[in-house]
């Protein structure tokens, strides 16, 4: 099913980066893989590629905006990454409704008063148990969810100290900050809903060495891989709840 929206204001996609070149001439780029799981007609999306230089248009040309995943890393501090953060204080202030991922999601909280940096239990890859919190209730986008459900994760760092005014909406095993709210419309993940499980089966086979020399049980995450269909379903919800009014 693809979601109707009106043509006078896309969903913005500000795209912060890619996978390698061979996976994605296999799943296509992340920009591609958020737009597939948002549900929404090509003509209703504007993708920005910010980590290739280019720049959104004022917050109010759009009605919501999507962040992706990266292999950057936003304590890098590169100069598109930080004019991307200064856009998301803007967009924050001007009460435009946004979705990180992953990168998305820590640029989020360093963009409004947040700290990031690699995480004291270390990489987090596969498909993992999301827990959601007792902020969580009566929140819209999480209603009717299951308590627990999995998700995709494939990250280094992550959320360390909250923005002023988030609350944590879920967890994992291995990071108290899976998915936050800040404000009234602004959500981000840790993990990866548009991810699926063909995607990252695939990057644990590419990656499988690396990972190994991390002490990582590379043969039994890749065995616990399988769908989402949970997590899978958050883009559309919020989507749904925050930007088709």
């Amino acid at each position: 099913m693809t979601a109707a929206i009106s043509s006078a204001r896309p969903v913005l996609i500000l795209h912060t980066g890619d996978p390698d070149d061979t996976l994605k001439s296999q799943f296509g780029g992340y920009a591609e893989q958020l737009a597939r799981a948002s549900g929404l007609t090509p003509d209703a999306l504007e993708v920005v590629a910010v980590h290739a230089g280019e720049r959104p248009r004022a917050p109010d040309q759009y009605r919501a905006a999507l962040i992706t995943g990266s292999p950057a890393m936003v304590t890098d501090l590169e100069p598109w990454s930080e004019d991307t953060a200064a856009w998301l204080r803007e967009a924050a202030a001007a009460g435009l409704p946004m979705f990180g991922i992953c990168y998305g999601h820590q640029l989020l909280a360093h963009a409004l008063g947040g700290k990031v940096g690699y995480n004291p239990a270390g990489r987090e890859v596969g498909t993992q148990t999301v827990e959601l919190l007792p902020a969580a209730a009566g929140d819209k986008l999480l209603a009717g969810l299951p308590p627990t459900f999995p998700a995709q994760m494939l990250h280094a760092q992550t959320v360390l100290q909250l923005p002023p005014g988030a609350a944590v909406l879920a967890r994992s095993d291995l990071d108290p900050h899976q998915m936050i709210r800040i404000g009234r419309n602004i959500f981000s993940t840790q993990f990866h809903p548009e991810f699926g499980p063909d995607f990252v089966r695939a990057h644990l086979e590419r990656f499988g060495r690396r990972y190994a020399a991390e002490n990582l049980d590379v043969p039994g995450l890749s065995a616990n891989v399988r769908a989402t269909p949970v997590s899978g379903e958050l883009v559309r919800r919020f989507l749904d709840a925050y930007a088709l009014a």
